[in-house]
């Protein structure tokens, strides 16, 4: 089976504006048709709380035959039209969908995060966790949205093996961003944040990339927009998962990313695996 994750940054501009940059979101969208996933999660689609507009949804039926679509978007009293998350799936799977609470700080629980699909034998699920801010003002936040992100995640893995997906807004390790020394204290490469990634990890969790690629450098998932040359310097961060239950780590045939092209911001990851 293959999935894919992706952080759109806004599904209303990929699918309707006419700038460089939604044309480019559009190849994309044709090059994950093209794998034929069965599962594909979709992060930061920024839609209002009523979801995808009637044209947002004869777009997606059009661009992916055959699959259903599920959502969930960041309601009050969280900020309208930020973060949100999406599903598709081929319609012959149906699974039992789910819209996950941790208990996390603030407004988080209600910005449309997470989402859980669950099948005879597994769960996927996918996050698009809280970034600490500029300044880190929501670093404090944020840590205890990883403790209780790991809880719910071990609470899955108590049941049945578990695939997670998403922007984890957290690139783990030195090698996974190109300027380690220049982002310690950056949003994303702080020290409690990588402890909290590798905390989740310990709770019985294989992070696909690494365990099929080793100690690979200068593969990343992210190039900062404002930034003209990080892609072309490949200046980026790797901070797109597909995490599993170490359990069935073996089974996980391929773990890679996507080209995108020209386009920064984030790229699709892929997963492949036999179940």
């Amino acid at each position: 089976m293959k999935f894919i994750s992706w952080n759109i940054d806004s599904l209303n501009a990929a699918l309707t504006s006419e700038s460089a940059r939604a044309l480019l979101s559009r190849d994309v969208l044709t090059t994950i048709r093209s794998h034929s996933p069965e599962v594909i999660a979709i992060q930061e689609t920024k839609l209002s709380a009523a979801g995808p507009t009637k044209k947002h949804t004869e777009i997606l039926k059009e661009a992916f035959p055959g699959y259903e679509a599920v959502w969930r978007s960041s309601v009050e009293p969280a900020r309208k039209g930020y973060a949100g998350t999406m599903f598709l799936y081929k319609e012959e799977l149906q699974p039992e969908v789910t819209y996950p609470s941790i208990g996390s700080p603030g407004t988080m629980d209600s910005e449309g995060r997470m989402i859980t699909l669950e099948f005879d034998d597994f769960y996927i699920t996918q996050v698009y966790t809280p970034n600490a801010g500029s300044e880190l003002k929501r670093l404090k936040e944020r840590q205890i949205w990883d403790q209780r992100y790991a809880d719910y995640l071990a609470e899955l893995d108590g049941k049945k093996a578990v695939f997670a997906a998403g922007d984890f807004n957290v690139a783990h390790k030195e090698i996974d961003l190109a300027n380690p020394k220049g982002n310690r204290r950056s949003a994303g490469f702080t020290d409690e944040e990588r402890q909290g990634f590798t905390n989740l990890l310990s709770r019985g969790f294989t992070d696909t990339f690494r365990h099929i690629h080793g100690e690979v450098t200068g593969v990343y998932s992210w190039w900062a927009q404002r930034a003209k040359t990080s892609k072309i310097n490949n200046s980026g961060w790797r901070i797109d998962y597909w995490l599993v239950s170490s359990r069935i780590a073996e089974n996980v045939v391929k773990s890679e990313m996507i080209d995108s092209g020209t386009r920064q911001d984030h790229t699709p990851v892929l997963l492949e695996v036999n179940l």
